[in-house]
């Protein structure tokens, strides 16, 4: 069985890892001391990166907004769904809203357009 997550999850840990990449990239322009124009190259790389975490961040704060909130069936909390199927956020239980859908075995395939 694959590992899923929720997809607002996914995206978090996603924003989440280019803040660390743009970090690390800095880092590295840092060992290019005796060289200011590669040194800054590497700066301005992990500032991209910083900043593109950002927008992403407040693209799923956006995205967050208009999602569907249910009651998750297994632990009985709320959490927020994207697409006609999703993972519970806490529990990882599946969750669909779409009657075609019920007892059907899970895959993210039924998010996409067809």
């Amino acid at each position: 069985m694959a590992k899923y997550s929720s997809k607002i999850n996914k995206i978090r840990t996603f924003a989440l890892s280019l803040i660390f990449v743009g970090f690390i990239v800095m880092y590295v322009g840092v060992y290019f001391r005796n060289s200011p124009t590669i040194m800054t190259i590497f700066m301005i790389l992990g500032l991209l990166f910083i900043i593109a975490s950002t927008v992403v961040y407040f693209w799923i704060g956006m995205l967050s907004t208009k999602t569907i909130q249910v009651k998750c069936p297994n632990c009985g909390k709320a959490t927020k769904m994207l697409g006609r199927v999703d993972m519970c956020m806490y529990c990882r239980e599946p969750l669909t809203l779409d009657p075609e859908l019920e007892g059907k075995e899970f895959d993210e395939k039924y998010n996409k357009k067809r």
